[in-house]
């Protein structure tokens, strides 16, 4: 099994560290980490460190041997996804699988036809919640640079977004309104990729109208149609298995 992820503020350059507060809290009290299993520190922006535990004091507290200090290179291609706002939970949800999955960022998006609305502050308690997902679920499947979670956008932000990408993107169910498959959509070598996910009733006439005057063209994921919590998820592992990013 891979060693743990922790984040630290700042990734240590000596040769010992004391993690504490809440991860070292996880790692002694939950994970019951032991004298020379082996952990990794992380800043969540790509430096990290390979450690080996050797001793737990208290509750919170955990003394590890630190080597030397990496750093994970930006990846050529980044992957955005610009997410509708989904119901109840699945916001969450769609934020941990495409964490896992391996996005570079998410962008919520208040669609006209969301049915969740991000206002005053449940705006920002739901911000928080995926911003919270993205690096729990980063932890989980063990990477060093964990998704960008920025604040939501309107159409015309997104709009703005998709027309700085090198290639910029919009599911479309509708196979005749689409301008081919996902899977043999021609993209760049290096660059970013802006993706846009619908809500529930789909992505309206009028946007699509408006990211298409800002550069993106509509593209079918495959047969049948997916939910807005899971096709972001779907779409990005098509895009990252073809930029080499899997292999």
């Amino acid at each position: 099994m891979t060693a743990p992820v922790f984040v630290v503020e700042e990734v240590p350059a000596g040769t010992e560290f004391v993690l504490d507060g809440p991860e070292g809290r996880h790692a002694v009290s939950v994970k019951r980490l032991n004298p020379g299993e082996e952990v990794v520190l992380t800043d969540g922006r790509g430096r990290w460190a390979e450690a080996v535990v050797k001793s737990a004091e208290g509750k919170d507290r955990l003394v590890v041997s630190v080597a030397e200090v990496s750093e994970e290179a930006e990846p050529a291609v980044r992957i955005t996804v610009v997410q509708a706002l989904p119901k109840g939970d699945r916001g969450e949800v769609a934020v941990e699988t495409m964490t896992e999955t391996g996005v570079d960022a998410i962008v919520p998006w208040q669609a006209s036809r969301c049915i969740t609305q991000w206002r005053g502050d449940r705006g920002a308690k739901s911000l928080a919640k995926w911003r919270a997902t993205a690096r729990e679920s980063g932890k989980q499947s063990r990477r060093v640079r964990f998704p960008e979670v920025a604040e939501a956008l309107s159409t015309k932000q997104v709009a703005a977004l998709l027309a700085e990408a090198d290639l910029a993107m919009v599911l479309h169910e509708d196979r005749d309104a689409a301008s081919g498959a996902l899977a043999t959509a021609p993209l760049p070598e290096a660059g970013s990729v802006v993706l846009v996910v619908g809500p529930e009733g789909g992505v309206s006439p009028e946007e699509l109208a408006v990211f298409a005057q800002a550069g993106a063209r509509p593209y079918r994921l495959g047969h049948s149609v997916l939910r807005t919590s899971t096709a972001g998820t779907a779409a990005a592992a098509v895009l990252l298995a073809r930029t080499g990013r899997w292999s």
